[in-house]
């Protein structure tokens, strides 16, 4: 069954629909949804389990596209463009190709339709081990992270998911849940197969993300024959923060050709 998931709009025109990856949300792409809203009616969605969303104790693929195809459905009068990054850019995916009807065209950002590295399973243990009872302050946090995630752009994504309330800190990201799932977060399901979406299709890469490589050509073009892939040029694996203006660019040259 469906969750109801929570999601901003702004802008008018055809809707366009954002989805984070893991530990993402909404608010990481309101930037863009702004400078994107001259152009499209804009909707950042947080998945289920994450920001505002409601959380749910299944997290898998089938499940998180269901939820958008029923979000699709009662906010869209005709078929909407899509983009999703990460384990967005899968659940974008999947969508696509079980429910065609609602995707007029697809963006899908820095992941292949295939098994893939992801974020470290470590990360979810280091954030669970945090004692947030004893802490009062964000601060406090990323200090209790420093030692198992050492990179400080990954720990201030990560702070991303705190939230601050009258009983204390909290995680707005269903931790457990997710170490449950997070084995088929990183894995394709097997149950599309045999699908393909024919619609136009953009897979933007960043340049130095290892996410996707050439050894992923076949399967891309398995499931999106009408794929065309552009590496985005001094980014990584955040594509649209590392280069926005380049990501930004590539999002607009699409919609304008296709």
């Amino acid at each position: 069954m469906s969750v109801k998931l929570s999601h901003n709009g702004i802008g008018e025109g055809q809707t366009l629909v954002i989805l984070h990856g893991l530990f993402g949300s909404k608010r990481n792409w309101s930037s863009i949804a702004r400078q994107l809203s001259g152009r499209f009616r804009v909707l950042t969605v947080d998945l289920r389990n994450h920001g505002e969303s409601p959380w749910n104790g299944v997290h898998d693929y089938p499940s998180m596209a269901e939820d958008v195809a029923t979000l699709i459905e009662q906010e869209c009068s005709e078929p909407a463009l899509v983009l999703g990054h990460s384990m967005g850019g899968k659940v974008a995916m999947y969508l696509s190709l079980m429910w065609p009807h609602l995707v007029d065209r697809l963006i899908v950002v820095d992941i292949p339709p295939a098994r893939s590295s992801g974020t470290p399973i470590d990360y979810v243990h280091a954030m669970q081990k945090v004692p947030l009872t004893t802490l009062s302050h964000r601060r406090d946090v990323e200090l209790a992270l420093t030692d198992t995630i050492p990179d400080p752009k990954v720990r201030g994504f990560l702070l991303t998911n705190i939230m601050s309330r009258p009983e204390g800190l909290t995680w707005i990201a269903n931790l457990d849940v997710i170490e449950r799932y997070f084995d088929q977060i990183l894995d394709w399901p097997d149950s599309v197969h045999s699908r393909q979406f024919s619609r136009p299709t953009l897979f933007l890469e960043g340049a130095h993300s290892t996410f996707v490589g050439p050894e992923h050509a076949k399967v891309i073009q398995h499931f999106f024959p009408a794929a065309h892939r552009q590496v985005i040029e001094n980014a990584g694996h955040w594509v649209h923060v590392e280069n926005t203006e380049a990501f930004l660019q590539a999002v607009r040259a699409f919609v304008d050709s296709s």
